[in-house]
């Protein structure tokens, strides 16, 4: 026998979208300085495009990225984890989106090393974007996964 609770739940979830019964799975868990502005930036980033964000302000992010792994030539002022996948740095939704559905053999994670101007939190009026690399990295060497010019792909 089917309760009304079932048939109700039931009925919601069919008429959403797809993506956005996708999307709501997709959760990451992110640590950040307190003190900087640009990682509250990608976070705001992330939650405009449907990510659950799990937001953890700590003193030291240095003790997060080596349990993740992060290389060091990789460095960027934030870490994040989805999904068993490491992100470090200004990396846009769509790159996220993009491993989630290749989950590419031997990539652990996603970097943007630095901090592009353009690129998800690192915005400025009025300043030229850069262009730049999100880089894949785990097994085997680093690699171009994806390149942008500022928050759009090139």
């Amino acid at each position: 026998m089917t309760s009304r609770r079932s048939l109700l739940t039931t009925a919601l979830l069919t008429a959403m979208p797809i993506p956005v019964l996708a999307q709501r799975a997709m959760r990451i868990s992110v640590w950040r300085d307190p003190n900087c502005g640009c990682c509250t930036g990608w976070v705001a980033h992330l939650r405009a495009e449907g990510f659950a964000v799990s937001d953890q302000v700590v003193p030291s992010v240095a003790p997060v990225r080596r349990r993740l792994g992060t290389p060091a030539d990789l460095l960027s002022c934030h870490a994040g984890e989805i999904e068993g996948f490491v992100l470090e740095g200004h990396v846009p939704a769509a790159a996220i989106r993009r491993l989630l559905v290749e989950r590419p053999e031997g990539v652990r994670g996603l970097a943007v090393p630095e901090m592009p101007v353009g690129s998800p939190g690192m915005e400025v009026p009025g300043a030229p974007v850069d262009s730049y690399d999100v880089i894949a990295f785990g097994s085997g060497p680093h690699r171009p996964f994806m390149r942008f010019n500022g928050p759009n792909p090139a």
